[in-house]
């Protein structure tokens, strides 16, 4: 790495070779929000089986980190590890490390499937507190692990089940009505009617209580 505040780099391989370091040398506090568990596995350093005295660990994760066999792997891992561990109510916004207050890691969305993330790393001390101070507000606002565990879903029916199924996928009103050979009136009955269970204010958080309520109960 060099002297400048703020470094770009295109990659995981770029990141693990050029700041891999900077992570391995955390002292205090490692802070770190990602939507998917595989956004920082080739730079971030493994969970050891237990924290070094005064280390404090958070991760906070969006609801897809069910959704992914490796996710729930992980999560085992860190809690098993000390690590504090929340899971935010929507992806979260931006992913982001931030290390010791001293510096921090931003991932850029992808910009087509299969390419590689650019990742910026900033070590200006005013914009390091801001990742945190953000970082601080995510966190503030999300559901520790066991709790969000412990959440009751609603109780569905087949009907409904489908319905779920069908916001989770992401399906028009059309397709999905026809994929289970029902009217498109009595589909957006239905659909309004699951948004009231879920308490969804829009289509939209409906897909996302439903891809949730599909990863943390497959069976659902």
């Amino acid at each position: 790495m060099t002297e400048k505040s703020i470094v770009t780099l295109r990659g995981e391989a770029e990141l693990a070779r050029r700041a891999g370091a900077l992570f391995e040398g955390v002292r205090r506090e490692f802070l770190c929000t990602a939507g998917e568990p595989e956004t920082w596995s080739a730079a971030a350093p493994r969970a050891p089986r237990t924290l070094s005295p005064g280390l404090v660990v958070r991760k906070l994760y969006g609801p897809g980190v069910f959704r992914d066999p490796s996710g729930q792997e992980l999560l085992r891992r860190l809690g098993e590890a000390g690590a504090e561990i929340r899971i935010s109510p929507a992806p979260p916004a931006h992913e982001a490390i931030v290390v010791d207050r001293r510096l921090a890691v931003l991932a850029a969305p992808r910009s087509a499937p299969g390419e590689p993330r650019v990742y910026s790393v900033v070590q200006e001390p005013d914009v390091v507190a801001g990742v945190r101070a953000l970082f601080e507000t995510a966190w503030e606002t999300s559901t520790d692990l066991a709790t969000y565990r412990r959440t009751p879903f609603p109780r569905l029916d087949d009907a409904e089940r489908d319905v779920l199924r069908a916001l989770a996928a992401g399906h028009t009103d059309e397709a999905a009505s026809r994929r289970l050979g029902v009217s498109l009136r009595t589909y957006r009955r239905r659909v309004a009617a699951l948004m009231a269970s879920l308490g969804a204010q829009s289509r939209f958080q409906a897909g996302l209580r439903a891809r949730e309520i599909l990863g943390r109960h497959p069976d659902a």
